[in-house]
């Protein structure tokens, strides 16, 4: 008996240490601020006060292009995608907002969306950001079962819609 409660009990404060990690806020030492950090949801991360007043500017005036987004619908179905941004970062505060816009526009299913916050020097906790080689934020980071399709660094090159249809459309 004694066995199971301590299986029982360990397994709930396993659960909760990892629940903890979402939307998780740490003091960045480099930028003086609290910043978010691992993954976070998009509520967690639109509400957050550094990053919320530049998104309910940005969100609402972001207009895409709908000729683009009625040729990615298409494309977008099984993909998933992971998106890496510091809430600290002007370019993440910008194209974020823009990017969410698309989706939403697109329906793209959150549950497909992984969102990793970075601090200061474009890290995260746990090994979140083994293997992907982030050098800028945001990254978004498209994939097809399992295998990267593209990314869009940092701002696009066209725009977020027409990056986003480049990348999709590639055989």
């Amino acid at each position: 008996m004694m066995k199971v409660l301590f299986s029982v009990l360990l397994i709930l404060t396993a659960m909760t240490a990892s629940a903890q990690k979402i939307n998780k806020k740490i003091e960045d030492k480099g930028r003086n601020k609290t910043v978010l950090i691992n993954k976070v949801t998009r509520e967690g991360l639109i509400s957050f006060p550094e990053f919320k007043e530049r998104y309910d500017e940005e969100y609402p005036n972001y207009q895409p292009d709908s000729l683009t987004i009625d040729s990615i619908k298409p494309l977008i179905g099984d993909k998933k995608i992971t998106l890496v941004l510091g809430t600290w970062c002007g370019d993440s505060k910008l194209q974020v907002p823009h990017f969410l816009k698309v989706l939403d526009k697109l329906g793209y299913s959150e549950k497909d969306l992984t969102i990793i916050c970075v601090d200061g020097t474009k890290k995260a906790e746990d090994g979140l950001l083994n293997d992907l080689k982030i050098t800028n934020v945001p990254t978004m980071i498209f994939y097809e079962k399992g295998k990267e399709l593209g990314r869009i660094t940092e701002s696009p090159i066209q725009t977020l819609e027409k990056d986003t249809h480049h990348i999709l459309s590639k055989k």
